[in-house]
């Protein structure tokens, strides 16, 4: 018996997918009163969705996110992705961001609502110069230290 598909899964796949040429395929999925938060904006409408994906493309070079997993509920959808790319200007970053995308559904299959949940702090910031520097210190005082070894 063959798998029946969930609205999500064409999310999924143009987000696996995107690139600036065929972005159109990933706006034309949301809701007109969609829902987007992530560690940056929070944002309402498909314009501020789509300026979203467009500044994304507007300062990143070759920006990606691999879904290596999808999980569904009753109430949402949840997507496991890593996301890869370069700053375009200083500090030229290297991009290398680890998340998890919620995603809500309405009854005609459009997507409602997309809240991307990943560390900005210690995914992104740690690794810029100059607040680096600030944020480094304060991240080691949540750490571990090493257990002592008993003999």
């Amino acid at each position: 018996m063959p798998k029946q598909s969930h609205p999500v899964d064409d999310y999924v796949l143009a987000f696996a997918t995107l690139k600036p040429n065929n972005a159109d395929d990933l706006y034309d999925l949301v809701a007109n009163d969609v829902f987007f938060t992530d560690p940056f904006n929070v944002v309402h409408g498909k314009d501020d969705f789509r300026r979203i994906f467009d500044h994304m493309f507007e300062t990143c070079t070759d920006p990606r996110f691999r879904i290596s997993d999808v999980a569904h509920s009753d109430k949402a959808s949840y997507l496991r992705w890593q996301m890869t790319g370069k700053l375009k200007s200083w500090p030229y970053t290297n991009l290398l961001f680890d998340g998890m995308t919620e995603v809500h559904v309405n009854k005609q299959g459009k997507i409602t609502k997309h809240i991307d949940h990943w560390d900005s702090a210690s995914q992104l910031m740690r690794h810029l110069p100059v607040i680096g520097s600030i944020i480094r210190p304060i991240l080691k005082l949540f750490q571990l230290k090493p257990a002592r070894k008993t003999s």
